[in-house]
């Protein structure tokens, strides 16, 4: 008699069924290993940016105070004039960083090794079912 011995259907389906929970459960582990580093990440780099943007804006905001008084004594012109050209130039850039920052974020791309093995488990799963 031969010692290998086919699988009957309900058996096979056990299996996949089983393959495809196992698979689920990594891939879970996957994305919450990889969301709680990215997150670490993105906090510490949130946390640090946030310390220099303040200290940034002290200082912007100081420039441009010293900007707008120098103009309106250079120009001999009211103090409010050299105020609204600070003021418009700072209008200027902020649309422009904001710009440039938008299209940043939109072009990330998040979690690429989950996306990665979700397509290449998917592909695995149908070669097997095929």
């Amino acid at each position: 008699m031969d010692e290998t011995r086919e699988l009957s259907i309900a058996e096979v389906i056990r299996n996949a069924i089983r393959d495809g929970q196992e698979l689920v459960r990594s891939e879970l582990a996957l994305a919450k290993a990889e969301v709680r580093g990215e997150v670490r990440r993105v906090g510490m780099g949130v946390g640090l940016l946030a310390g220099a943007v303040f200290a940034a804006g002290v200082c912007i905001v100081l420039l441009m105070t010293t900007i707008a008084w120098a103009i309106a004594d250079v120009l001999t012109w009211p103090v409010w004039a050299g105020f609204a050209i600070v003021t418009l130039l700072m209008l200027v850039v902020a649309a422009i960083l904001a710009y440039v920052g938008k299209r940043r974020l939109t072009a990330a791309r998040h979690m690429p090794q989950t996306v990665d093995t979700l397509k290449e488990n998917i592909e695995w799963m149908r070669a097997r079912t095929s």
